[in-house]
């Protein structure tokens, strides 16, 4: 195998790591536990409720009330955007590293939101959050060899709760570590929603820093195994040769 295959291995390898998995539930559940303190009571990172409600005011005929949910629909399907833009050829020849790429933007996002978040409307608010969400959602859908979500937990309990049902009907060993897997991811995402309102409430707006922090973690998860494949490979290529005696 060549030195660029073992890398875009590693790469693969790392984006759909527990360890990243954990850090990028934490941030799923630190910016919901956000906005609904911060915001007025919404959710930001899933865009079922700004659906609904806009069906629920259209049909009670407020229409102004239901047009202030189209901006972070929109904001989510940009965010869509960006992430698949990162992953076409030509793209990520320029950029090398989309998931990365991806981790910087939020990390800058999150950065600004904190500083303009006591100044502007809250309405801005939730379209930047649905945007850093869906980035995030997009770019990180794997967890090891399953599909999950950093950003909203509803399908990883379903994932859990069916391992776990094959680990007792089966005694699947598969089954166990997927359910050991989810399970970890959604406790996460539960810690993180703790950790994000009580921030929140004690610290306000200028919070949502602590999700740049776990995101900087994030990313040098991505530098910490390169640099693990770096030294293994010096390692291996230290050895002495050993000749087959006859």
């Amino acid at each position: 195998m060549t030195n660029t295959g073992t890398e875009s291995e590693r790469r693969r390898q790392t984006v759909a790591s527990l360890e990243l998995g954990v850090l990028l539930a934490l941030v799923g559940g630190f910016l919901d536990a956000y906005s609904f303190i911060s915001l007025g009571g919404v959710f930001a990172n899933a865009q079922t409720g700004n659906v609904v409600l806009f069906g629920v005011e259209a049909a009670r005929g407020h229409w102004g009330a239901a047009v202030r949910h189209i901006p972070p629909i929109l904001a989510f399907m940009i965010g869509v955007g960006v992430a698949e833009t990162l992953r076409r050829p030509r793209i990520a020849a320029v950029v090398r590293w989309p998931a990365r790429a991806a981790l910087v933007v939020e990390i800058l996002v999150l950065v600004v939101v904190g500083f303009l978040s006591p100044v502007v409307p809250q309405d801005v608010v939730v379209v930047v959050i649905a945007f850093v969400a869906s980035v995030q959602v997009s770019m990180f859908r794997t967890l090891i060899n399953w599909t999950y979500n950093t950003t909203m937990t509803t399908g990883n309990l379903r994932s859990a709760a069916q391992a776990l049902y094959l680990v007792v009907a089966d005694r699947d060993p598969e089954a166990a570590r997927k359910a050991r897997s989810f399970g970890t991811v959604i406790l996460s995402f539960l810690a993180g929603g703790f950790v994000g309102g009580l921030l929140t409430l004690h610290i306000g707006a200028r919070s949502i820093w602590v999700c740049a922090a776990v995101l900087l973690l994030a990313l040098g998860l991505f530098v910490v195994d390169e640099r693990r494949a770096v030294w293994g490979r010096r390692l291996t290529s230290r050895r002495p040769l050993t000749r087959r005696r006859r």
